[in-house]
């Protein structure tokens, strides 16, 4: 039960940032591209926590973690003063609405970017060579490996993981080895 707690409580996690960090994409352009920001949303439903800065916008954690949005000043939702209208979304050139839009998309892109080479730079620990179950009459037990044996060399060659292990017998395919 604690397992299927955690996995929701993950995925909950998981998906907040993914929807943050899309967001924030919309928000950041939208911004550099002169757009009045209303609203920077992370969840629907009822707010949580709420927040206005000092430009006037209103930052929002909602109940319901499944999405987000960005709510930009726009003539179509509503009356716009007049002076505010350049700052308006749909008075805004095609290029700097078509960069607002693919903003939140590109910045899950970057996201994922960042975490795979991050991943790479940390890397995965090899696994040590230690044997597992030897089934009986094998060619594993005929050669007297026992089970939680380390295997340190073959043929007098060190190795430290599994995958050293395998390429070592793979350059002797068909040849007698020496375990240590």
């Amino acid at each position: 039960m604690l397992d299927i707690l955690w996995n929701i409580g993950s995925f909950i996690v998981a998906l907040g940032i993914l929807v943050t960090i899309h967001e924030y994409g919309h928000f950041w352009v939208a911004r550099r591209c002169g757009v009045k920001v209303l609203k920077f949303s992370v969840g629907f439903g009822k707010s949580i926590w709420s927040h206005r800065g000092k430009d006037g916008t209103v930052y929002t954690v909602a109940a319901i973690p499944l999405g987000g949005y960005v709510k930009m000043l726009d003539e179509r939702e509503g009356t716009v003063a007049p002076a505010d209208l350049p700052r308006a979304f749909n008075k805004q050139p095609v290029t700097s609405r078509i960069a607002i839009v693919a903003a939140g998309p590109l910045a899950n892109f970057l996201l994922a970017i960042f975490i795979y080479a991050w991943m790479y730079m940390l890397g995965m620990p090899a696994l040590q060579p230690y044997i597992g179950d030897v089934p009986e009459a094998s060619i594993a037990q005929y050669a007297g490996l026992k089970k939680g044996d380390l295997i340190l060399a073959v043929d007098d060659r060190e190795v430290g993981s599994w995958q050293d292990v395998n390429h070592a017998v793979a350059r002797r395919m068909g040849e007698t080895e020496e375990l240590t």
